[in-house]
């Protein structure tokens, strides 16, 4: 499997190169140069088994040439063994066609933890075959940062280096981060957005020198290692749900369009997937896109569901890739139009190819709390509040007789004071962390400053390896 970037103008690479270069030299990012397909017989013979081994049939033929499917089996054994449910991605039905799949049975308690677990995995194997060692550099609205230190921190051949918004994630989300204390982990509290954050880890990767001095790679959903971490669970939950014999519908909580890209990707293999519906907060560009072709920045505004609390999606031009028939030269223009005016033009057939795969769902902060305390006051069932914007949007735009899944991003207890703020309750945290408000926090607080940024990394990349 070869893969190539959005804009044309990088390498061509294996999953093994892909992996850690995260982004592109030419500022695109890695999409398969073409796509497997998996038979509906292929699909059949995936009924019943484990999940991990499930995994790691869907993912073999993407890391073909780079990691033995041996490899691949051990490794998605090892990354799922430790969740807390045996099922790992279980299936709660909500209404008679309505499920929820939960993706926050991980260490972390978000979705984040489906990839990542597994990334740390193949990032230990790959830099030991190569002898080698690389800085890792992520960006996080609240989940991927924790999920990505918990699974690097300790390892022998990476420094890991996160920015998070400063005052912008929830307590649980920062000290899930800020607490680990491995000599590999820096937590950087920056003045700004989650935006900015991204901004300044592209900024990271298109300076060269720096680039190939601290031998930078990444976690955020830009490496399309983490994408491809997420696909299996949309193959498992259609599977469970009859495919490949009849349509399955996903409804997703979408920030940076990771999430929603997987499950496109699903699809571009031969899951029966349907309507694939983004579900946004406040934050709404991508909802406004696809009901007008509206895709202009508005700025950030805080909400209830911080982790979605985006306006520039970066996996967006993956999808705006195969929208544009893989035209790179056609991507770049507009990926550098978007940049220039913070309006993307869009093409009305290009747009409309889109709506005929996505249909967008908004939900503002009272409805949020709204939608909690009534599914909780019907089913006792409680989600947080990224979660039920993905099963709102599922409710109200579900077909008859197709089952949809909202796909469940994160454990309640990540956002305490949302649920208490709609239930009355604050939701404990599990055994695992619930000394997490006594321990020792450690990050620093940095302007949205790039040669700030580059020295605190270059600062612990000098440290150890000292």
């Amino acid at each position: 499997m070869r893969y190539i970037s959005t804009r044309g103008q990088a390498p061509v690479r294996d999953f093994s190169g892909v992996l850690l270069a995260g982004l592109a030299e030419d500022g695109g990012l890695y999409m398969p140069q073409s796509w497997p397909s998996f038979s509906a017989d292929d699909l059949r013979a995936m009924r019943g088994l484990p999940y991990a081994d499930l995994a790691a049939r869907v993912m073999t033929p993407f890391m073909a040439g780079s990691i033995d499917p041996d490899t691949i089996l051990r490794l998605c054994r090892d990354s799922y063994a430790g969740f807390a449910s045996k099922a790992v991605v279980p299936l709660v039905q909500l209404d008679s066609n309505l499920w929820t799949q939960e993706l926050f049975h991980g260490p972390t308690l978000a979705f984040k933890d489906m990839a990542l677990q597994l990334v740390g995995r193949l990032f230990d194997h790959v830099l030991n075959q190569r002898n080698e060692r690389v800085t890792i550099v992520g960006a996080t609205s609240g989940d991927t940062g924790s999920a990505a230190i918990e699974a690097c921190a300790g390892r022998e051949r990476v420094d890991i280096c996160i920015l998070h918004p400063e005052g912008r994630t929830s307590d649980v989300q920062r000290r899930q981060m800020t607490t680990v204390l491995a000599a590999n982990v820096k937590n950087l509290a920056v003045a700004g957005t989650f935006d900015d954050c991204q901004d300044l880890v592209k900024a990271m990767f298109a300076d060269v020198p720096f680039r190939s001095d601290v031998h930078l790679s990444a976690v955020n959903s830009i490496n399309w290692a983490r994408i491809l971490g997420q696909i299996p669970y949309y193959v498992a939950a259609a599977i469970a749900l009859g495919a490949p014999d009849r349509e399955v519908d996903f409804a997703v909580p979408t920030g940076n369009f990771g999430n929603v890209l997987a499950a496109y990707a699903a699809r571009r293999i031969g899951v029966p997937i349907g309507r694939l519906v983004v579900a946004s907060n406040r934050n709404d560009i991508l909802t406004r896109f696809l009901a007008a072709n509206d895709m202009s920045v508005n700025g950030v505004e805080p909400s209830l569901s911080p982790s979605m609390d985006i306006q520039v999606s970066s996996n967006f031009e993956r999808l705006l890739f195969e929208l544009l028939d893989r035209d790179a030269a056609a991507t770049a223009s507009t990926m550098t139009e978007f940049r220039r005016t913070g309006k993307m033009p869009v093409s009305d057939a290009a747009w409309q190819r889109a709506t005929a795969l996505f249909t967008g769902f908004r939900l503002g902060d009272d409805e949020t709390l709204a939608a909690i305390r009534a599914l909780h006051a019907a089913s006792g069932y409680l989600a947080d509040p990224h979660s039920i914007i993905g099963i709102e949007a599922a409710a109200a735009l579900g077909r008859p007789g197709t089952p949809i899944v909202a796909e469940a991003t994160a454990h309640p207890a990540k956002f305490p004071d949302a649920i208490e703020q709609a239930i009355g309750i604050r939701p404990p945290l599990p055994t695992h962390l619930a000394d997490l408000y006594e321990r020792e926090e450690r990050y620093s607080c940095v302007p949205a400053d790039l040669s700030a940024i580059e020295a605190e990394v270059r600062a612990l990349v000098a440290r150890n390896a000292a």
